[in-house]
């Protein structure tokens, strides 16, 4: 071979290299600004409402290929005024990486995914990207993808370790005695498949999460030996007419809680949405089955939504499933919400919902917890720039201030925030795009 020759086959295998690569870096910085009075849990009389101002800064790369994707992201959530300003050193441990993944694609709509990811799947109920949170929430795993016109399938694969070692498997969840460290599970199976007709969507689950067994007699030194709890269900869409949708959720939990505790517990949802131009009108309702006696027959009858976005559901002001109300008396949310367009670009969130508890708190005591109010205006300020402002209301029962303990709670209980969204893109660099061919 000449090389001549040899040099075109070069060039010619550079060119389709070239055009099938991407190359993206993007930022997410958001700051907040909460005002908290009896955010997450009833605030006692006397005590002063927190003030704060939190801020996610992320820095994401993306690298595309015909048969190959990679992507990484780090971020940093601080606290304004957490780091002193002359201070040598960032010592408030708020770094990380958020992902760290890389993707193979195969023939026949066949890939795998590895690393460090986000797992969201249908509403977020049961698993969700959490973006609410400034940190995300993030799994490290394998996945195998199967998609092929309307079908996907996702098989995923999870197995955690606390740092090297070259002795025992034992997983320390650290969970300080939070709902038996729910979140840190030490391996996980799950399947997911997913259909979509002309007018119809449905998706089957089913995960399988292993716990490292607890020592009873503390519930939080990590011993030899694991439980397996199961979560399996439905999440379904109907189009049932121009305009008018509806939703359902059916989800089961059984398996071990401990070795001693069985779980049985389960979730449904239903919930019916109609947009007859530019406005949505919502009327829905779940349940979320609960437990009078944290376990002590033998069995916890709590469903818990593993590692869903649930400050999306029962409320803003986060009383429920949002690291609190585990194993305990469950809930019955019934809620009507309104999207109302206010203009080019901007939009008013209205939802109410009406607490009550699926099991009861003792003798004499209601079932009824209370009602919140949730307000939300968006306004989109730039392309790459949205304001969000937010206000919530909770009207609490006695019976929260029995379920909350806090029996002398302040007279009102809200929060306010303030959040600004920006996502810029620094680069996108493509032989078939440049930011100024966007122009």
């Amino acid at each position: 071979m000449t090389k001549k020759k040899y040099l075109t086959i070069i060039l010619l295998l550079w060119i389709y290299v070239a055009k099938a690569q991407e190359l993206s870096v993007d930022a997410d910085i958001r700051p907040r600004l909460e005002y908290l009075n009896g955010f997450g849990s009833l605030i006692p009389d006397g005590v002063d409402a927190g003030i704060f101002v939190q801020q996610r800064s992320r820095l994401k790369f993306g690298y595309k290929q015909e048969d190959f994707a990679a992507y990484l992201s780090v971020q940093d959530v601080s606290i304004w005024g957490d780091t002193p300003q002359i201070a040598a050193a960032d010592t408030n441990n708020s770094f990380s990486l958020a992902q760290a993944w890389i993707d193979f694609k195969f023939g026949s709509g066949w890939s795998t995914k590895l690393g460090r990811q986000v797992l969201s799947y249908d509403d977020q109920r049961i698993f969700g990207g959490l973006d609410w949170a400034m940190q995300g929430r993030f799994h490290d795993a394998a996945l195998i993808q199967y998609s092929k016109e309307a079908f996907k399938f996702d098989l995923g694969l999870a197995f955690n370790q606390n740092n090297v070692s070259t002795q025992t498997t034992i997983f320390d969840p650290n969970n300080g005695g939070n709902a038996r460290a729910v979140f840190d599970y030490k391996g996980m199976v799950y399947a997911w498949l997913h259909k979509d007709w002309d007018k119809f969507s449905g998706s089957l689950l089913f995960a399988n999460n292993s716990y490292q067994n607890l020592d009873p007699t503390d519930s939080q030194t990590p011993i030899d030996g694991t439980v397996n709890r199961q979560t399996f269900g439905t999440h379904l869409v109907v189009e049932a007419a121009k305009g008018l949708s509806v939703t359902a959720n059916l989800y089961g939990q059984t398996g071990e809680f401990t070795e001693e505790v069985d779980l049985f517990a389960y979730n449904a949802l239903l919930e019916i949405n109609y947009k007859p131009r530019k406005t949505v009108f919502g009327l829905g309702f779940e349940t979320l089955s609960g437990d009078e006696n944290g376990g002590t027959d033998g069995k916890i009858e709590s469903f818990f939504p593993i590692f869903g976005t649930n400050h999306k559901f029962n409320g803003y002001m986060d009383y429920f499933y949002v690291g609190n109300h585990a194993n305990n008396v469950g809930l019955n949310d019934i809620y009507a919400k309104t999207v109302i367009k206010t203009g080019e670009k901007s939009s008013l969130l209205l939802k109410a919902h009406y607490f009550a508890a699926a099991k009861s708190l003792g003798n004499d005591v209601d079932d009824y917890l209370g009602a919140e109010i949730d307000i939300v205006f968006t306004q989109k300020l730039l392309s790459l720039a949205t304001l969000k402002i937010g206000y919530s209301h909770m009207l609490a029962s006695d019976s929260m201030e029995i379920l909350k303990n806090v029996p002398e709670p302040a007279d009102a209980q809200y929060w306010g925030w303030a959040m600004l969204v920006v996502k810029p893109n620094f680069l996108t660099w493509s032989p078939k795009y440049s930011p100024s061919q966007a122009e």
